[in-house]
Order: structure tokens, then sequence, then C-alpha cells
């Protein structure tokens, strides 16, 4: 029988032996701030936790470099996450001295790496495999559940990030609270201003040009600078305008990272409108005209239906945007999780750094799989109206 190697699989194999054998599994260190002390795989784990989780190791990493069946493939990704996942608690609770709570003990480069490989051969799995739309919900809420077990069951308590979470939970959801209120405030008015703006640049042609090249022109603005130039009117708009300061209105704070991602986000919505009307067939506006409807009627029956997933694209495109620019929006006081990145930036805390960006990268990447299974759910009903 002829052994055929995956060519992605190889790629998975080489990073699971250099995050297993070479790269650290964790780094020790004795407290928050000081330099930490890498420690190796056999080094940071139990010898029979180290032993298991070498052979599981190496077990996946041959079934990755094998053209195995699919599914699986998804098995041992899944498998190798949860003994990843195991491994780093038990290593926590290992370095850990007992009865030090200065101690922090963080995953390593190689936990880091070896969760880039297992993750990348589930998702290799899950796009062969072609799953419908729900089939990806329920996978990422099982996920998300898992995660939210092994948070629940004490096992990670001793990792840094969540040390540094216990001495600021009511802060961290307060946060939390702010970034998505800030990323999903600023999409709602997006839609709300982006989509009549569309559609009026899809009716008179000649305004598209001008205003596409405005929206383009905002977007060339890097973020931090756009957010200074927003400080000087929105304070002047608080001080001279009666009732701006009690809604909210100032030179710094929430107002100015809410105008600045509300206007970041009116080009993708503005120019999918434009993209999905415009993307009707004519022979359908014509049929839809021969039966007697008037333009308002085909806009909100025919065109706007038929366009709805270029623009749920759109609305997809700015979320998973707006949830990573809202970081940056700590810098002028507007919160979010940007506050942890930002202080421990200023602390060389880089725990507390990954207490911001990982909630963050989490959002994001929720939010984007949310959302393409929404496109896809709509997409063929909606192509199949436009063949009938």
């Amino acid at each position: 029988m002829t052994i055929r190697i995956d060519k992605l699989g190889a790629v998975i194999a080489l990073m699971v032996a250099y995050g297993g054998l070479v790269a650290p599994f964790a780094i020790f260190r004795a407290n928050r701030i000081v330099p930490g002390e890498a420690r190796s795989l056999i080094e940071a784990l139990p010898p029979a936790a180290a032993a298991g989780l070498a052979i599981v190791l190496a077990a996946v990493a041959c079934m990755a470099l094998l053209r195995l069946p699919v599914s699986l493939r998804l098995a041992a990704a899944g498998l190798a996450l949860c003994a990843l996942a195991v491994s780093i608690g038990l290593s926590a609770r290992f370095l850990t001295p007992d009865g030090d709570s200065y101690a922090r003990v963080a995953p390593g480069s190689g936990v880091w790496i070896l969760l880039s490989a297992f993750a990348l051969l589930a998702a290799d799995a899950i796009a062969r495999l072609g799953p419908p739309p729900w089939i990806r919900l329920l996978l990422l809420a099982a996920v998300l559940a898992a995660v939210g077990a092994v948070l629940l069951s004490g096992l990670w308590d001793n990792l840094s990030i969540l040390k540094e979470y216990a001495g600021r939970a009511d802060v961290f959801w307060q946060e939390a609270g702010k970034h998505v209120t800030l990323a999903l405030g600023s999409l709602l008015a997006a839609v709300v201003a982006g989509l009549p703006l569309g559609i009026l640049c899809h009716r008179v042609k000649r305004l598209r040009a001008g205003v596409l090249n405005v929206l383009n022109l905002i977007q060339t603005i890097p973020s931090i600078a756009l957010f200074g130039l927003l400080i000087a009117p929105l304070g002047w708009i608080a001080v001279h305008v009666p009732g701006a300061y009690a809604l909210g209105i100032r030179g710094i704070g929430a107002a100015p990272a809410f105008v600045a991602l509300f206007l970041y986000s009116l080009l993708p919505v503005t120019a999918n409108t434009v993209a999905g009307l415009a993307g009707v067939a004519r022979e359908v506006n014509e049929a839809a005209r021969g039966v007697g409807m008037t333009g308002t009627q085909r806009l909100l029956r025919i065109e706007l239906p038929l366009a709805t997933p270029v623009i749920l694209t759109a609305i997809r495109i700015v979320l998973v945007q707006n949830i990573g620019l809202a970081t940056i929006a700590a810098l002028i006081g507007g919160g979010g999780f940007g506050v942890f990145v930002f202080q421990g930036i200023g602390q060389m805390a880089m725990d507390l750094v990954l207490l911001g960006a990982l909630p963050t990268v989490v959002l994001a990447f929720a939010a984007a799989v949310i959302l393409d299974a929404a496109i896809e759910m709509k997409a063929p009903v909606f192509n199949r109206n436009k063949i009938a």
C-alpha cells in the first residue's frame, strides 16, 4: 500500500515537532514583572502528564502527515486541543510553589505554536468536510462551551492571565461592555446611514464617484490620527452646544471613538450596497416593472432582498474591523479591552496585554463565523428567488 503524504499535514507535523521538542512549553516568573524562565515540556509537567502529552502530540503529528479520512483528522485535532488545554493548566499548578501568590506561569511559545498547528488542522478538516452553516455554528458553540467549562472548572486558575483577571474581574466586564457597545453601536449607525447613502449613489450615478472617493479618503487616515482629529471639534461642540455634554459628547472618551469607528464603517456598507444593487439582473427589474411594481416596491421587494448577501458581507467586514479598532479607543479614554492592552504595555506585564488581546481575538473570530454562516444561509434563498 502506498503511503500518501499530506502537504499541509507536513507543515503541521513540523510545527508540532518544533512546539513540543524545541520551543519552551511554559514561562515561570517569580512575580508579574521580572523576566521569565523558560521551561520545556518535560520540565513544565509531572512525568506522567508529560509522557501522555508527548504520545498525543506524536500520534496527532503522524495523523496530520498522512492522508487519512478527514473526519479522523478533525477528531485528532479536537483531541490534541483538549490535551493541550488540560496540560497547560496542570503545568501552572505544577510550577507554582504552594502558597506563593506572586509567582506567574504563562504559556510559552511552544504552546502557542501547538495551538496554531492544531487549530490549522481542525480548520483544514472543516473546510474539506464543507459542513452546512448551522453545523459550523454548532461547532463554534461547542468550542466556546468547552472553553467556558474549563474556565469554570478552575483548571486554569493558576495561569498568569487569570490571576490578572482575578484582580480586575469587575473592571473587565465593564470594559467588555464598552468594547461591544462601541463595535456594535458604530456598526448600527453605519448601517442606518450607509444603506440610504448606498441606495442614493446607486440611483443617482453622478453622486457615486464623489461620495465613494470621500469615504475612501477617510479610510486612508490612520486610526490614531483620526481619533486625534476628532478631539478638537467634539470638544468645541461639548462646550458650545447646549445639552451636548450631558449626552456624552466630549473631546475625549467614547464620543470620538464612536464617531471614528462610524466613519471607518461607512465605506464598506455604502460600497457594498451599491455593488449589491448593481448586481441585480436587469431582467428581474424589468419583470417586476412589467407586473406593475413601483420603484419603491421594486427596491424593497426585489433589489434589497437580492442584494442582502453582499450587504451582509459588508456588515461582517465592518464588525470584525470595529472589534479590532475599538481596542485603540482606550488611548483617548474610550474604554474597551484596549485599557488592559495599554496598561500591560506600560507596566511591561504581557499577561495583562493578553487579558485585553485574547477576548478581542475571540470576539472577532466568533463574529466572523456567525456572519459567514448568516451570509451562506441567505445567499441560496435569494439565488433561488433570482432564478425563479
